[in-house]
């Protein structure tokens, strides 16, 4: 299928609309570009941010803003906590920025920060200020209204509650957002990544015609147009809406996790309202480490992740339960995480003799 096809143009374009939807949004400006979650990144940092101008970062890392020449001032939450109000407030409050940035959800350590909270403290004590989130692994198993509290930028990928294949950076920008890449004073400082050159491909496939400045992954598009027909039930009215998505998420969250503390597993999160509900991150048992449970998990059909933060990444691991694995109750998955865990360790506790 051709990029220029008159049966994909359509498609595209109502992939664009949909994501609107999923965000909760009704004049923001979705940009779909081949590449990984990585990509929105580059983005803000080539399109929104410009170099000498301050930008703070809340939690975890600042990706490419200091590369692309961006004043960086870094807000360090505890791990498995997330950075207090009053210390936001009190940063906000000793210089102007141009952007804050933080990650809604932290994939490393399962943190869920307080999106509509921070947004808020940022609208109140420094409007001008743009809100930035990295929703990599928030969108679709998190809720986040867009409009209703008044962020600038989500960016995210496909892979995750999306449901689809990676490849896909998905950004959706605010007409602030947009203004503030308007009034620019020096170029963008990616070719690639240049709004200049995407903007007018995004609207032309809105509007039902075909454009081009690289090709976009038509296989994938259509990918991501079947799950979003899923996710915001337009394939089917019976299909769960996204609230009832989202409250899916959350009660698959609980399962696990009130599962894992029945096991005695501890949590990286420090408060359960800080809590991711697409992924659980959990401490091993005293004496178990990686090369004991994961290849056991595996070996029962349940693959997770091990540690990524560096200074505890080998003492623990992540389980990911997004997507159809937390809406679709019929399929069983959360069941068979809870038993391959069950009995992984109890068979990792007989080998080493009950301790």
């Amino acid at each position: 299928m051709s990029h220029i096809s008159p049966e994909f143009v359509p498609v595209f374009g109502d992939c664009i609309r949909m994501v609107r939807e999923v965000l909760l949004t009704n004049d923001a400006q979705p940009f779909l570009i081949s590449g990984s979650g990585t990509l929105g990144w580059d983005q803000v940092a080539a399109n929104v941010i410009e170099p000498g101008e301050n930008a703070l970062v809340l939690n975890t890392g600042y990706f490419g803003l200091e590369t692309y020449g961006a004043n960086v001032t870094q807000l360090t939450a505890p791990i498995g906590g997330t950075v207090p109000l009053p210390t936001l407030t009190a940063a906000l409050q000793q210089k102007k920025y141009k952007l804050l940035t933080f990650t809604h959800v932290d994939t490393s350590t399962g943190v869920l920060s307080p999106a509509a909270q921070i947004a808020q403290t940022v609208r109140a004590v420094s409007p001008d200020t743009l809100v930035v989130v990295d929703a990599v692994c928030s969108v679709a198993s998190e809720e986040i209204r867009f409009d209703e509290w008044g962020l600038d930028v989500v960016l995210t990928a496909s892979q995750k509650g999306l449901g689809t294949p990676p490849g896909l950076s998905v950004l959706v920008a605010s007409q602030r957002a947009v203004k503030a890449w308007q009034r620019r004073t020096v170029r963008e400082g990616s070719y690639y990544a240049s709004w200049k050159k995407w903007l007018p491909i995004m609207k032309a496939y809105e509007a039902g015609q075909p454009a081009y400045f690289a090709t976009p992954p038509v296989n994938l598009i259509y990918a991501f147009h079947a799950s979003l027909l899923q996710i915001t039930a337009r394939a089917d009215p019976s299909l769960p809406s996204l609230t009832q998505r989202l409250a899916a998420h959350r009660a698959t969250s609980q399962k696990i996790k009130a599962a894992a503390r029945a096991l005695g597993l501890k949590q990286v999160p420090l408060q359960e309202s800080e809590a991711a509900n697409g992924m659980t991150a959990l401490y091993f048992p005293e004496g178990v480490k990686a090369a004991d449970l994961l290849p056991r998990l595996g070996k029962r059909g349940v693959v997770v992740a091990g540690g990524l933060l560096g200074s505890i990444k080998d003492t623990y691991f992540r389980i990911g339960h997004m997507g159809v694995t937390a809406v679709d109750e019929a399929r069983g998955d959360v069941d068979k995480i809870i038993k391959a865990l069950e009995d992984s360790l109890e068979e990792i506790k007989k080998e080493k003799g009950g301790k």
